[in-house]
C-alpha cells in the first residue's frame, strides 16, 4: 500500500482556503473594488467593509468620555505628548509619518516586515483586500465617538507642527478621540495573528507602534490611542462572526503559506531600518 505524501494535507488545506466555496459553501470572497463596492469615509473613498454600521461595536458602551481639562488623566496625556513628539525630527518621526498613510497600495507594506511576507494586490490579493476592508470597518467604527466628543487634537491645542503637515487642515476638523489609525493598526495586528500565529509577538508589537506613531506625530493624545486600540479589538471581535471575513482570512492564510514556501520576503534593508526606528520608542507609553 502506498503511504500518503505528508505534503498532501497541506496542499489540500491551501486549495480549500483558496477555493472557499468548494469547502464551506460560502461564496469565494471578492478581491476587486468592482465586486466589493466603495464607501466615503471622511475625504477618502474606501472599499466597503464586511460589517454594516449597525453591526459596529457600541462606542457609548465601550468608551468613557475623554479626560477632562485639568484632570490627572489629561496631565498624563500632556506629558506623553511632550515625550513622544520629542522624537518627531528623527528616524522615529519619519516612520510615524510613513505610518500615517492609510491609502493603498502604500499602506499594504505597513505590516510586511512583522509578517515576514510582502503584501501586494498581485501576489496576495485576498490579504490585500482583507486589510483594506478591515481598515474601513475599524476606522468607521470610531466615527460615532469622534463626532460626539470632537476633542481637539494636541497639535491644535499647542499650536505646534505635526509630522504630516499635508493632513493638518482636515485633522483640525475631526475629533481626536478615539484614534482611528490606532483602531486600524490594532485590528490589522489581530487579524494578521490569525493568519500567521507564529508571528504574534512581532505583529502585536507592530500594531502597538502603529498607534504610538500618532502620538509622535502630535495628532493624538495617549488616551485617544488607547481607546482606539480597544475599538480595533472590539471591531475584530464582531468581524469573527462574519462568514465572508472568515473565508477571506482563510484564503489570505493560504497566500501567506505559499509566499513563505516560495521564499518571498520583504526587503531586508527596509525591515532593518523600520526595526531600528521603532526601537527608539519601544519603552515609551502608550
Amino acid at each position: 500500500m502506498r503511504t500518503p505524501s505528508p505534503l498532501r494535507p497541506v496542499a489540500a488545506t491551501i486549495a480549500c482556503a483558496l477555493l472557499a466555496s468548494a469547502c464551506t459553501g460560502i461564496p469565494k470572497p471578492p478581491v476587486t473594488l468592482a465586486e466589493v463596492g466603495t464607501v466615503k469615509l471622511g475625504p477618502y473613498t474606501m472599499p466597503k467593509g464586511y460589517l454594516t454600521r449597525d453591526e459596529y461595536p457600541d462606542t457609548a458602551a465601550l468608551l468613557a468620555a475623554p479626560p477632562a481639562e485639568g484632570s490627572t488623566a489629561q496631565a498624563d496625556d500632556v506629558q506623553a505628548y511632550r515625550t513622544l513628539t520629542a522624537l518627531q525630527s528623527g528616524p522615529r518621526g519619519a516612520q510615524a509619518a510613513k505610518d500615517a498613510e492609510l491609502m493603498f497600495p502604500a499602506a499594504a507594506s505597513t505590516f510586511a516586515c512583522a509578517l515576514g511576507v510582502p503584501v501586494s494586490e498581485q501576489a496576495t490579493p485576498h490579504l490585500y483586500m482583507l486589510l483594506r476592508r478591515t481598515l474601513t470597518d475599524a476606522a468607521d467604527a470610531t466615527q460615532k465617538a469622534k463626532n460626539k466628543y470632537m476633542r481637539p487634537r494636541p497639535f491644535v491645542v499647542f499650536n505646534a507642527p505635526s509630522c504630516t503637515p499635508q493632513d493638518e487642515a482636515s485633522l483640525r476638523k475631526s475629533g481626536s478621540y478615539p484614534s482611528g489609525h490606532s483602531a486600524v493598526g490594532w485590528a490589522w495586528a489581530e487579524v494578521l495573528t490569525e493568519i500567521a500565529p507564529e508571528r504574534t509577538d512581532a505583529l502585536l508589537q507592530r500594531g502597538r507602534a502603529y498607534g504610538q506613531s500618532r502620538g509622535i506625530c502630535g495628532v493624538h493624545w495617549k488616551s485617544d490611542i488607547e481607546a482606539g486600540r480597544l475599538m480595533g479589538a472590539a471591531t475584530v471581535a464582531r468581524l469573527r462572526a462574519n462568514d465572508v471575513f472568515n473565508a477571506q482570512v482563510a484564503a489570505a492564510r493560504a497566500e501567506v503559506a505559499q509566499a513563505r514556501a516560495a521564499g518571498r520576503q520583504p526587503p531586508a534593508a527596509d525591515c532593518a531600518a523600520e526595526a531600528s526606528a521603532l526601537a527608539l520608542s519601544a519603552q515609551l507609553a502608550p
